[in-house]
């Protein structure tokens, strides 16, 4: 439990620590943010903050997972994993992706960064290397980081894909699940703050099932998951990293993450998700994230269709600004609605386990 707190608190001293140092330096070089065009006029006083934040956010995250584990090398059967290394690249790897989106932005001075297919690439090869490493990776007791069953808060037995299946799904999942906090960044604080408790979810869901972990000899209610413990720390560190940085992006913002921390939190949160076999569950931790992306996919579908909006404009907290509603009004009640996500969501985890106990 020590190394938990110590991976949270590590998360969030560098990432509070070194954001300051990051927006400095970010506007000394001329790192600001571009604002569309379109967007609400109300953002145009946003233009110029720094952006690329989420650099400090990867690297806080890393930095807590590692301290985090000085405080376990000495005990037998700890220290990094596989699980843990493949959560960190999938996090590195599309905070990379989303780092070249950024600089883009900020070198030609357009709020459009890289094209859509490039972006796709780069996720699709990150996402495609973690499953593929992930089905790969067997642990001495013959456990992999991932199978190819569908997961809710267990595997769904009649749900087993077929090996490329199941890869083509993982990355679909990932891709869009970063695609999801990207777009759902768009208001101070309000990716970083939901993210925050998402990642707290994924605390409380891994540190249960690695005090529930059949390869401990628990059998009624037991999960048969990889590096439970590991996969905690990269939560707590995840989650640390997110409120420390949401101490300077919390309206109004000295700094936003930019695509390189949105595309690598999304990735994360679905890796997290895949690692712990709960990948439909996430649906509902994030619905905050899930209800962004459908009203772009329905507000885009029904003009292409009608030549007309469903939403004033998407994603849809720009909805509720232009139906009046404050900026600090509308992040506050998204926060709202994702914190009684999460505890849906970890009310059905813990609801299954004691109908599975039979407690």
């Amino acid at each position: 439990m020590r190394s938990v707190l110590v991976a949270a608190a590590v998360g969030l001293i560098v990432s509070i620590l070194l954001t300051p140092l990051a927006i400095k330096a970010f506007r000394k070089h001329g790192f600001g943010q571009e604002i569309r065009d379109d967007g609400p006029e109300s953002h145009l006083s946003k233009k110029g903050t720094p952006t690329m934040g989420g650099t400090v956010m990867v690297l806080a995250t890393v930095v807590g997972y590692l301290v985090a584990h000085l405080f376990v090398i000495n005990q037998e059967g700890r220290g990094v994993t596989a699980t843990g290394l493949l959560l960190l690249f999938l996090l590195i790897g599309l905070g990379t992706v989303g780092f070249l989106d950024d600089y883009l932005k900020i070198r030609y001075r357009r709020s459009l960064g890289l094209n859509k297919t490039a972006k796709l690439v780069g996720q699709l090869v990150i996402g495609v290397t973690f499953a593929v490493l992930a089905l790969m990776a067997d642990g001495e007791d013959g456990t992999a980081v991932a199978t190819t069953t569908v997961s809710f808060v267990r595997d769904i037995a009649p749900l087993t894909l077929p090996t490329v299946a199941f890869i083509a799904l993982a990355y679909l999942f990932i891709a869009g699940f970063s695609n999801a906090v990207n777009l759902t960044d768009g208001l101070d604080g309000l990716a970083a703050g939901a993210s925050a408790m998402v990642f707290g979810s994924y605390v409380v869901i891994s540190f249960w099932q690695f005090g529930n972990d059949c390869a401990g000899g628990f059998v009624d209610g037991c999960y048969t998951v990889r590096d439970p413990l590991d996969v905690t720390l990269v939560a707590a560190a995840a989650m640390g990293s997110c409120l420390g940085f949401l101490w300077w992006n919390t309206s109004p913002a000295r700094i936003f993450m930019g695509d390189t921390g949105s595309l690598a939190l999304g990735g994360l949160m679905a890796g997290l998700a895949i690692v712990t076999r709960t990948e439909l569950l996430l649906v509902v931790l994030g619905g905050l994230f899930v209800a962004v992306t459908l009203s772009v996919v329905i507000q885009v579908g029904f003009f292409r269709a009608t030549r007309r909006r469903v939403f004033r404009m998407a994603p849809l907290h720009h909805h509720f600004e232009l139906a009046g509603w404050a900026e600090n009004t509308v992040i506050v009640r998204f926060w709202l609605v994702t914190g009684m996500a999460v505890a849906f969501g970890l009310g059905l985890f813990y609801a299954d386990w004691l109908s599975v106990t039979g407690i």
